[in-house]
């Protein structure tokens, strides 16, 4: 979750509300300086280097970083014809993106005729994720989308009883499982290997891919299809989660201090933005340049 996305405050679907006796706009965009060092690599190239960035906020997407015209190479970015129209900043022009002999068509956009109330984005260009090679903050490959401050996660060690049912089976039956908390889903728990029963578990073809946690793989149980998941190899943010085991509460019976847990609405998480399909190769990326 962001501040914009999944069910973050100005996202269509927040959990929570303003406290605030008139109802808030149905879109409400929010535009902060990102306060990091930010690189665009294409074309075995660096084409964009700034401290100047600003990330803009915008309901139902990822959030996107615009740079300044003047920390963009100069050449890199060839007017195109197309045009499209946002819904709340007006005009926007595409740029073909050109470094050596790689281009890449619609690569780049500029919002040509701002509203006065959105002018920090003016004379500033957003990279489609994809069509770039590669973004880095400092040194370091940012995989994903661009990285939001107000996403976090934090992972707790307890002692409480969890407690996960096959039909009459056990699958898992643990008092030390850690749980992850993660910015505006339900608290997630994680249960060590050895308080597993791995003949209930039955690989599956199919990963996914967050670019907080890494790549994800998957568990049939019985009948359940995908009912659990493991990261194998967690980055490095949450690598206390490597190798242990998560369960989905609507597809097996996951127990917690005996009460029985269930999906709470909302928690799917849906891939935001008019560039972004996370996709399996990107954590192939190596976080430096």
């Amino acid at each position: 979750m962001g501040l914009s996305w999944q069910q973050g405050p100005l996202a269509p679907g927040a959990v929570g509300r303003f406290l605030v006796p008139e109802p808030l706009p149905a879109r409400m965009l929010f535009a902060e300086p990102l306060r990091r060092r930010m690189r665009v690599r294409f074309g075995d190239t660096w084409i964009a280097d700034s401290e100047d960035v600003i990330l803009l906020h915008e309901p139902g997407r990822y959030p996107v970083a615009y740079f300044p015209l003047g920390d963009i190479t100069t050449g890199v970015l060839q007017p195109g014809e197309h045009t499209t129209r946002h819904r709340d900043l007006g005009p926007t022009s595409w740029y073909t993106v050109r470094a050596g002999t790689q281009s890449k068509q619609r690569a780049a956009w500029q919002h040509t005729d701002l509203p006065d109330h959105a002018r920090d984005l003016k004379e500033r260009v957003a990279f489609a994720w994809r069509a770039m090679d590669a973004f880095y903050e400092e040194d370091e490959r940012i995989v994903g989308h661009a990285a939001d401050s107000y996403h976090r996660i934090d992972i707790r060690q307890t002692s409480r009883h969890l407690l996960v049912r096959s039909g009459d089976g056990v699958v898992a039956d643990t008092t030390r499982p850690l749980v992850l908390y993660e910015s505006g889903f339900a608290p997630r728990w994680y249960v060590p290997r050895d308080d597993v029963e791995e003949s209930a578990l039955t690989p599956v073809e199919g990963q996914t891919f967050c670019p907080y946690k890494g790549l994800a793989s998957y568990y049939d149980i019985a009948g359940a299809r995908r009912a659990a998941w493991s990261y194998e190899d967690a980055w490095t943010e949450v690598r206390r989660i490597s190798g242990l085991v998560s369960f989905e509460p609507d597809e097996i019976e996951v127990h917690l201090d005996g009460v029985r847990l269930s999906l709470e609405p909302g928690q799917s998480v849906v891939s935001h933005g008019a560039d972004r399909n996370l996709t399996l190769d990107e954590t192939t990326a190596v976080r430096q340049p």
